[in-house]
């Protein structure tokens, strides 16, 4: 008799396997009443958590992996209307950052870490000349392998590997019964 487990277990962790990248893929970097995005060595935050208050919104500060402190970062006013306000740092340099919102009236708004991924390499220079390639090809591989044979060449090369295989089963099989031609 054969004995089958039941699929619930497997079909749970296929079910939990399936859902792990969406659950990673969802919004990269947001946090309670922050959203923050980068786009090459630029960041930014929005927010519609502050109120304004005497003419502004709050700062914002982005610190650097060895700041821990609000004020040990780049601050920039918050600007924007009554449903969002938003900052944003350029030329931001690679690696993991904070950004905090502190409103105006001294509540955080939200802290989030955000990884800003190093430049692109510069295009290479269209004017450059290229060095001319090899008439052959590439000559690597067994023996002349990139050489053109013709039809000659073929044929000799079968009838001489025809010619083993037919040697070699005589060979055996007069082994195996030696009064036999």
């Amino acid at each position: 008799m054969r004995y089958s487990k039941p699929l619930t277990r497997s079909g749970l962790t296929v079910a939990a396997a399936a859902a792990l990248p969406l659950a990673l893929a969802g919004p990269a970097a947001s946090g309670p009443g922050i959203s923050v995005s980068t786009t090459g060595s630029t960041v930014s935050v929005t927010t519609a958590a502050c109120a304004q208050l005497n003419g502004s919104w709050g700062t914002a500060s982005l610190l650097a992996g060895d700041q821990s402190n609000f004020s040990q970062g780049r601050q920039v006013a918050l600007s924007g209307t009554g449903s969002e306000q938003s900052a944003a740092w350029s030329d931001v340099d690679s690696g993991t950052h904070t950004v905090i919102v502190m409103c105006s009236n001294g509540t955080t708004a939200g802290t989030q870490s955000v990884i800003v991924s190093p430049a692109d390499p510069p295009a290479p220079d269209p004017s450059a000349t290229a060095s001319p390639s090899p008439p052959l090809g590439v000559m690597g591989g067994i023996g002349g392998s990139s050489a053109d044979y013709g039809t000659v060449t073929l044929v000799a090369g079968g009838t001489l590997f025809g010619t083993g295989l037919v040697a070699t089963a005589w060979y055996l099989r007069r082994r195996n019964k030696p009064n036999r031609l």
